[in-house]
């Protein structure tokens, strides 16, 4: 299948975007910056090409799913937050994990561990054993990443991120100032927040617990990776295209047009390749950003509303899961 229509300039390099500073001491200037409700995934279509790879029966909807770092062990987040189910392998049975509490996503965690943060708690899952440890926070969670120190950055519904010590559950540190904090990203020492609401990604100074630059992330983004190179990957959902930043300063290298509803991301490091799923059309697409521009090198069909995507480290296989119960579907990926 070709590649999606060009609406646009493939990429902008230096592009005039409104550039927004805070600190910690901002609270009054988050409740007064414009916001939007935050977008979200399209509603898929009705398949009609038959799914790439294997399909596996699977029937609750996944809100959300990782694979657990240093494993294959896929945790997908069912039952509206309240259930891991822990999956070893294609064609293996769930292990169900209940949660503490209705978690908002899942993310990987320190090795063989996912955290699923919630309202007052972050639960880190052992995805050997599935014991839950539960970690107290202030707030309700909507995010967390792991720093290159073993602490946790926690981001929260009222725009606050909290460094928080996973040994004792101490908050060493807070950085206010966004509307809301739904996604954090770290690359080498420096992490990035995506704000929801305000459709925008926010360096953090950690050092001194302050926002540092902001940029409009597009019409309506969504979900955030980054890679080892330093990029920072954003699907913008609304705007139907792949944004692509690096830290330190925040700048914005690549703009490009993917086609409809783009949500999921995820970075193969095999092949140094993005991908990303189209809620729009229930494909996954793989894009080449090494010559400055994204070459599309692969297109598959997937399973109805591909919400998540991750990349199995094992054998770089895809594994998409449907957010209405049609499925995990695992594609090998040649070349």
């Amino acid at each position: 299948m070709g590649g999606p229509v060009m609406r646009s300039a493939a990429v902008v390099i230096g592009l005039a975007v409104t550039l927004v500073a805070g600190c910690s001491s901002s609270e009054d200037a988050a409740e007064s910056v414009p916001t939007r409700d935050p977008a979200t995934a399209a509603v898929a279509p009705a398949v009609t090409t038959t799914p790439a790879g294997v399909v596996t029966p699977l029937a609750e909807s996944v809100e959300a799913m990782v694979i657990a770092p240093g494993t294959s062990v896929v945790a997908a987040l069912v039952d509206d937050g309240q259930q891991l189910l822990l999956i070893d392998g294609a064609g293996a049975d769930p292990r169900e994990v209940a949660l503490p509490t209705a978690a908002a996503t899942v993310s990987p965690g320190p090795d063989g561990t996912v955290l699923a943060p919630a309202a007052g708690v972050v639960a880190q899952v052992d995805t050997t054993t599935g014991t839950v440890t539960e970690v107290p926070v202030d707030g309700e969670a909507l995010s967390a990443a792991v720093l290159p120190d073993g602490r946790w950055a926690v981001g929260t519904s009222n725009g606050t991120v909290l460094i928080v010590a996973p040994e004792t559950g101490d908050v060493e540190s807070t950085i206010r100032g966004l509307v809301s904090v739904d996604a954090l990203t770290v690359t080498d020492d420096t992490v990035a927040a995506l704000d929801r609401h305000q459709t925008s990604i926010t360096e953090l100074d950690l050092e001194d617990s302050n926002l540092r630059i902001a940029l409009r992330a597009g019409d309506g983004a969504t979900q955030m990776t980054s890679d080892p190179f330093g990029r920072v990957l954003v699907t913008d959902t609304d705007g139907d295209e792949l944004l692509v930043h690096t830290l330190d300063s925040l700048v914005l290298r690549q703009r490009y047009p993917v086609g409809p509803a783009p949500y999921a991301v995820a970075y193969d490091e095999k092949r140094d390749l993005v991908w990303v799923t189209l809620t729009g059309s229930n494909e996954v697409v793989g894009y080449d950003l090494s010559t400055g521009i994204p070459r599309e090198r692969h297109r598959f069909a997937t399973v109805r509303q591909p919400n998540s995507l991750a990349v199995d480290p094992a054998d770089a296989a895809l594994v998409v899961a449907s957010a209405t119960g049609d499925g995990l579907q695992r594609i090998p990926v040649e070349g």
